[in-house]
């Protein structure tokens, strides 16, 4: 079964546009474990936009499951990472102007740098991972600057689902890129995550990449929660997740 981790930064982003003290990020994070979420992802942004400092420090204290920290590769948010201890880091790349996370991590581009801040994470017993783009080159840097993990950007996919639909060449051709890079990501010794707009419509083709880990999906599950509740849509997510996976000995991968 692909574990589902939980991204609950667009709590954050309710709470903080009447800088009131509520909706809690930890009361949040309770409900989705509740539902069955293997995980909890944060993005601690530089510019702490939704997700602040005191919400890392919390969710560490009261989580039962596992913390999952996303950060840029700032010096700033890297001695937070090691004072926190979260049970994993992605790093991500990060830009002020952006709405949410645009593209991957370019670690082929700077690798003596993310060599030196991953060895420090893992010295502190920190699972780490790069999220980037399904691109050979970024795997093999990211194998190459020790990292454990990778996290496969999928924003393509979910633009080419929602543009062209799940029949169209274009989206196929973005799911047949990804599951080539997913398996040079484990023929390297690399966990495979993925995240960013997968959604529940969306998850189909995913579902059947093998040796899959974890998708982090966040403003779906916050989105359909609106309606449905937060434990309600993680639950729906998971089974949408389980359904797809049934169909895997059966169904080939587009």
């Amino acid at each position: 079964m692909i574990k589902l981790g939980v991204n609950i930064d667009h709590v954050a982003t309710i709470r903080q546009a009447r800088l009131e003290d509520f909706p809690s990020v930890i009361a949040a994070a309770a409900a989705c474990e509740k539902a069955g979420a293997d995980s909890i992802t944060v993005h601690l942004r530089e510019d702490r936009r939704h997700i602040q400092d005191s919400d890392v420090y919390g969710l560490k204290k009261n989580m039962r499951t596992k913390l999952n920290l996303e950060m840029a590769a700032s010096e700033e948010i890297v001695k937070i990472a090691l004072d926190v201890k979260p049970d994993f880091v992605c790093l991500v790349p990060e830009k002020r102007l952006e709405l949410t996370t645009e593209g991957g991590l370019d670690v082929a581009g700077q690798k003596k740098k993310l060599a030196a801040i991953t060895e420090r994470l893992k010295k502190a017993g920190i699972v780490v991972s790069m999220f980037i783009d399904a691109d050979a080159a970024q795997v093999e840097a990211s194998r190459a600057v020790n990292a454990d993990c990778v996290e496969l950007h999928t924003g393509n996919y979910a633009k080419y689902f929602k543009e062209y639909g799940a029949e169209s060449k274009k989206f196929l051709d973005e799911a047949g890129r990804i599951r080539k890079v997913s398996e040079l990501a484990v023929k390297n010794g690399l966990i495979l995550n993925a995240g960013h707009g997968l959604d529940y419509d969306n998850i189909g083709q995913i579902c059947l990449i093998p040796q899959m880990n974890e998708f982090n999906i966040g403003f779906a599950i916050i989105a359909r929660a609106v309606f449905a509740g937060l434990e309600n849509a993680v639950r729906e997510m998971k089974e949408a997740i389980a359904k797809r996976q049934a169909n895997a000995a059966t169904s080939g991968f587009a």
